[in-house]
Parts: structure tokens; C-alpha cells; sequence
């Protein structure tokens, strides 16, 4: 591991020159692109550094005990050995994590997907349900929350709904939510106290951006109409409402909710890049096996991943067994506790492939 480390801080060393090279700082992008890359080397190399140091303690402790006969300051050497070596296997198993490698995706920005299951009308409030949680989650994490698309249901609630989740490594975060979760608990239109079960499906995209994904511009069908709001209201009488079909994928994107035709093709297009992108994504991850995501799913939405059960105060994420309560989940205030625990499995998985 020794070598290994200290290429690593080679090639950190190598960017702290890149930082300061006129050709670098002349040019933001690349720039940006450097910073970023040392800052997210710069706990791993202090922590690579840490256990270097060590190393060479303890080879200095052992050569000046080989040497040293005062009984005094053989004992002191002798402590500072044992303490250098007490920490090496936690410095190394904590090296070992940050060593595998991050998804590409995590810093990204992402869209949310939420869309009523089974239940009629109650999935359609659950969905509502799993969007307040959401925005409540984001508001404490400081991001922010732009709704794309929407679809409300007249019981409350929405059919559909799509937002956009803009913040610091939203994705890392957000990207354990994709799946379908389940509700049980008595609607508040039932009359007869009876439990009912209701789904609503989560798909969490990654934002791509237009060099992640080329789309040509003969591969879309356009179609503008009037958008339209619960119930068929009427909300405009001009052709602001965007769909957009990309062709060879038959994939379908639209949005009415913006205040013009041109915003909501933009929207549409951040939609479509999106969804290709996903695509692309489990295209790879079917080519290379894709074994770790037996560990945490795979995030499809046919996948069940979460029950919230009402009446037993309880929520359970069937990827691994993890319990919370009813409320303190879906108000938001302990749904960083399951997605930790997701995490801390996720990188167990990793950990033992690489082992």
C-alpha cells in the first residue's frame, strides 16, 4: 500500500503545481476542473500521509530501540511504537473506502420522478406525501427544488410529478430513493377504518448535461398545445404546454407548467437528456454485472424498496432491513438516517469486491 499512497500524493502534489501554472488560471474551466479534483483528493492524501508518517515512526522507533539502553527511554520508545501501530489498521481500512472509486455522478444534479401506483386516489395523495418529504429533506440540506412537471389529482396529491433537485452532491444523496415505495394506512375517505396498500414509483436521474448526451435535432417530434389544469380547466388559450418524442427510443417528455413555449422546451429537453442518460447508464451496468446492486437495488422502478406502514409506526427499506418510524420518515426529519445506512452497506459492498 505504501507505493501506492505515495504515487497518490505524487499526483496531488502534481495539481497543487497545476493550480499555479498561468496556462491553468488563464482558462476557468480547466481550472475549476483541477480545483475541484484536488479538493476532492485532499482528505485521502492527508489521511495517506498520516500512515506514511507512521510507517516511518515506527521503523525510527524500532532502530533506536535496537540502539538504546537507557531503560527510561526504551520504555517511552516503546509506547510511541505501540500507539504508531495501534492506529495502522484503522488508517488503512479507512484509506481502503476512500480509495474506491466515487459514482461520476454523485455531484450532479438531479430530476425526480414521482408518479401514483397502485391505490387510485390514495396513491395519488401518497405521492403527494413522498414529494412533501422530499422538499422538506432538501430544504434542510439547503437545496433547491424547482418543479419541472406536474400532473395534481383532484383527490389531492399528483398522478406525476417532476422536479428538479439543484445543491451540493445531490445525487449522492437522492440516488437511493429510486424504487417503487409502498404505504399502508387507513385513507382519510375510508369509512370503515379498513388499511389499504398503495404504491407510488421514485426515479432519480441524474442531470445530464449536453455533452454527457448528443441528441439530434431529426431524431424529436415536437407537438405544442394548450396546457391544461385539473380536471381539464382550461389555464391558457396559447400553445405553451411542450412534448417532445425522441424517435429512435420512443421516449416521451412534456411540461405545461412553465410560463412559455420556450421554457418548457427547455425543460423538456433537461427531461430527455436525463432519461437517455439513465439509459445509458443501466445499459453499462448490465454489461458489467452490476453485482454491488444486489446490496442496495437496483433502482428500477419496478423495484420495491420501502414500505410505510401507518398503523405500526414503522418504515422499513427492504434492501437492507433498516426500521424508522412512520412520521419521523415521511416528515423528512430521519430520512437521512435510512439513506446513511444505504450508504454505509453500499460502500461494505464495494469494500469486499475490492478486498
Amino acid at each position: 500500500m505504501g507505493d501506492k499512497l505515495q504515487k497518490l500524493i505524487a499526483a496531488y502534489e502534481e495539481l497543487e503545481k497545476r493550480m499555479v501554472d498561468p496556462a491553468v488560471v488563464s482558462d476557468p474551466k480547466e481550472y475549476a476542473r483541477v480545483a475541484k479534483e484536488h479538493a476532492n483528493q485532499a482528505e485521502l492524501v492527508a489521511k495517506a500521509r498520516e500512515y506514511l508518517t507512521a510507517l516511518d515512526d515506527i521503523e525510527v522507533a524500532k532502530e533506536m530501540l535496537h540502539e538504546e539502553t537507557d531503560p527510561d527511554e526504551k520504555a517511552m520508545l516503546q509506547e510511541d511504537l505501540a500507539a504508531n501501530e495501534a492506529k495502522l489498521p484503522d488508517l488503512e481500512a479507512e484509506i481502503k473506502i476512500m480509495l474506491i472509486p466515487g459514482d461520476p455522478n454523485d455531484e450532479k444534479d438531479t430530476i425526480v420522478e414521482i408518479r401514483a401506483g397502485v391505490g387510485g386516489d390514495e396513491a395519488a395523495i401518497f405521492a403527494g406525501d413522498l414529494y412533501d418529504m422530499y422538499h422538506r429533506f432538501a430544504t434542510a440540506h439547503r437545496w433547491k427544488i424547482e418543479v419541472l412537471s406536474s400532473s395534481p389529482s383532484e383527490a389531492g396529491g399528483f398522478k406525476t410529478i417532476e422536479f428538479k433537485v439543484t445543491g451540493e452532491k445531490v445525487y449522492s444523496v437522492m440516488k437511493y430513493e429510486s424504487g417503487v415505495h409502498r404505504v399502508q394506512r387507513i385513507p382519510k375517505t375510508e369509512s370503515q377504518g379498513r388499511i389499504h396498500t398503495s404504491t407510488a414509483t421514485v426515479a432519480v436521474l441524474p442531470e445530464a448535461d449536453e455533452i454527457d448526451i448528443q441528441i439530434a435535432e431529426e431524431d424529436l417530434r415536437i407537438d405544442t398545445y394548450c396546457a391544461s389544469g385539473p380536471g381539464g380547466q382550461g389555464v391558457n388559450t396559447t400553445y405553451s404546454a411542450v412534448r417532445i418524442t425522441h424517435l429512435p427510443t420512443n421516449t416521451v417528455v412534456q411540461s405545461q407548467d412553465q410560463r412559455s413555449q420556450i421554457q418548457n422546451r427547455e425543460v423538456c429537453m433537461q427531461m430527455l437528456r436525463a432519461r437517455l442518460y439513465e439509459m445509458e447508464l443501466e445499459r453499462q451496468q448490465a454489461e458489467q454485472g452490476a453485482e454491488r446492486l444486489a446490496q442496495i437495488g437496483h433502482g428500477n422502478r419496478s423495484e420495491k424498496i420501502r414500505t410505510y406502514n401507518q398503523p405500526q409506526d414503522r418504515v422499513t427499506d427492504h434492501r437492507i432491513g433498516f426500521n424508522g418510524t412512520y412520521n419521523g420518515v415521511l416528515m423528512g426529519d430521519t430520512l437521512q438516517g435510512v439513506i446513511d445506512a444505504l450508504a454505509a452497506a453500499d460502500r461494505a459492498q464495494q469494500l469486499a469486491e475490492a478486498v
